[in-house]
């Protein structure tokens, strides 16, 4: 089979990416070796983050850092084997989370942040999937005096980039959320993020569309890429496909194609667990809810509440270790009536990063005809849609909606 380009990987990004290229006319196959949305587009908190100027930064405070190292933070785990091939890339992730350099990631990733709601907004109504999605922000909570003076220190930026944060009391959130119990000391209510009750159902949603379009979903091994004359193969359960353009949006996986052809990228993992419950009772939420110094969120989906976890270093591949769901969930039942489990076992995910906090999004140096949209951290789902029109503008010659200089390859 031949195509026009062949897109690896069927998280929300590759999925955008050839969903927008498809838009423009090119015939696409988007590959993966599981459906679209089944892997960390399916088991992240679902939110659409606008607001997320700040990114998740490396704790830069001796006391903060003491806390990871012996397990008193709930937002934090490690392995110690994963340590020493971690180290150089944490050392980096130290550096880019200084005050002054978080001021320019803010600035940076503005210009797609700015895209992030009106492009779901695209892609869901012409994919059907508006009922994923709703409005309402979400709810910041705060046990301590200290860790609600943090979160105020993000209010003058957020409101120089025209972002709604409002602090209340700890009575104005419970009328919000009637069933949140009062362990905590304040909350903040960030208005302009979406959320949805299904990411991986989203995903899904716009792989539909792409089909409908015209391109191709199809199985497929994305280790089996290679060069063919000018162009690219790769072999999937129907057969060899070829396109003289290809597309790696691999997310953890990226390097395990990109290696063989010679690109060194400080790409990285950071894991993280999600359990599914039941309500007790009339127990309802409306929105996801992040306990800040419990280390997770909750948020109402499909498959019931939803608690996520914080980050995990740990070798991609290891076994799970649900330290961190084991400590939250105990946290988490203090402030919400959580039931019974709904899964047997907890999921686990990866979240692809680099030490700067930035994706790469643009061409791969020294490789004619391939492209790179990986290593979105936390914001993968977020900027999925604007990811995918911003290659895609790249890739056709059209003037981008973005400057894609800061996201380049090339900064390694």
């Amino acid at each position: 089979m031949k195509t026009d380009t062949i897109v690896l990987g069927a998280g929300i990004v590759g999925t955008c990416v050839a969903l927008h290229l498809a838009q423009r006319g090119r015939s696409v196959v988007l590959v993966d070796r599981r459906g679209p949305g089944e892997e960390t587009s399916y088991g992240n908190a679902g939110l659409v983050e606008r607001a997320s100027i700040y990114p998740v930064a490396f704790p830069r405070q001796l006391s903060a850092l003491v806390d990871v190292a012996l397990g008193r933070n709930p937002a934090a785990n490690y392995h110690w084997n994963a340590l020493p091939r971690l180290l150089p890339w944490m050392f980096a992730y130290w550096r880019a989370s200084a005050p002054d350099r978080i001021l320019a990631y803010a600035r940076t990733i503005e210009t797609l942040l700015a895209h992030s709601i009106a492009e779901h907004d695209s892609l869901a109504r012409v994919s059907g999937a508006e009922h994923f999605f709703r409005e309402g922000g979400w709810l910041k909570l705060y046990r301590t005096e200290a860790g609600l003076e943090n979160e105020r220190r993000e209010f003058p930026l957020a409101r120089d980039y025209g972002l709604t944060a409002r602090e209340i009391t700890v009575d104005e959130a419970i009328a919000m959320e009637p069933s949140l119990r009062p362990v905590f000391r304040g909350a903040v209510i960030w208005s302009d993020p979406h959320s949805v009750s299904s990411p991986g159902g989203v995903t899904q949603a716009y792989a539909a569309h792409l089909a409908a379009l015209g391109g191709h979903v199809r199985r497929g091994d994305a280790r089996t890429l290679a060069r063919l004359g000018s162009g690219w193969a790769v072999t999937t359960e129907e057969g060899s496909v070829e396109a003289p353009e290809i597309v790696v949006a691999l997310g953890p996986w990226a390097m395990d194609v990109l290696r063989p052809f010679g690109l060194r990228l400080p790409l990285a993992v950071k894991r993280g667990y999600h359990m599914h419950y039941h309500a007790d009772g009339e127990a309802r939420l409306s929105r996801p809810v992040l306990d800040e110094e419990g280390g997770y969120v909750i948020t109402p989906m499909t498959g019931g509440i939803r608690l996520t976890t914080g980050v995990e270093f740990a070798r991609r591949d290891a076994p799970k270790t649900p330290v961190q769901l084991e400590k939250t969930e105990a946290l988490a039942r203090g402030l919400f009536p959580l039931g019974e489990r709904a899964e047997a076992e907890p999921w686990l995910g990866c979240r692809p990063a680099f030490p700067d906090m930035l994706p790469v999004i643009g061409r791969a140096p020294g490789q004619k005809g391939m492209w790179l949209a990986i290593g979105h951290q936390h914001l993968g789902f977020t900027l999925g849609p604007i990811t995918g029109r911003l290659l895609a503008e790249m890739m056709t010659g059209e003037e981008p909606c973005a400057d894609p200089g800061p996201f380049s390859a090339e900064r390694f």
